[in-house]
């Protein structure tokens, strides 16, 4: 594992932004949802998260979620996804979202 400063991260943008919308992905390779996600004053964007596995679409309408939202859009099938949804692989390697235990602004960065 490589070492890193604490500039080098401060330069990586986590947010909290709350899911509005979550659809099916049927052209991803991977199970996946598009997620519609509201980062407060940086913006409503969209990603592609693999989370299909614990989290069905109608359990993730207002949930907040960590993303990183300052790498470069990234092409998925037909879907051009705006940030990278974060979270951890179980012992199946399906993902687990990264939990916000109490309510925050959206936008909030992660300290």
């Amino acid at each position: 594992m490589e070492t890193i400063t604490w500039h080098d991260f401060e330069k990586v943008e986590l947010r909290v932004g709350t899911i509005l919308e979550a659809s099916d992905f049927p052209e991803a390779r991977k199970p996946a949802f598009k997620v519609k996600v509201d980062f407060g004053p940086h913006g409503i964007k969209w990603s592609s998260a693999q989370i299909t596995k614990h989290y069905t679409k109608e359990q993730l309408i207002g949930r907040q979620i960590v993303g990183v939202v300052n790498f470069p859009k990234k092409q998925i099938a037909t879907f051009m996804s705006e940030f990278l949804v974060t979270g951890f692989a179980d012992e199946n390697g399906d993902i687990v979202l990264t939990a916000i235990e109490h309510p925050v602004p959206n936008g909030s960065k992660l300290i």
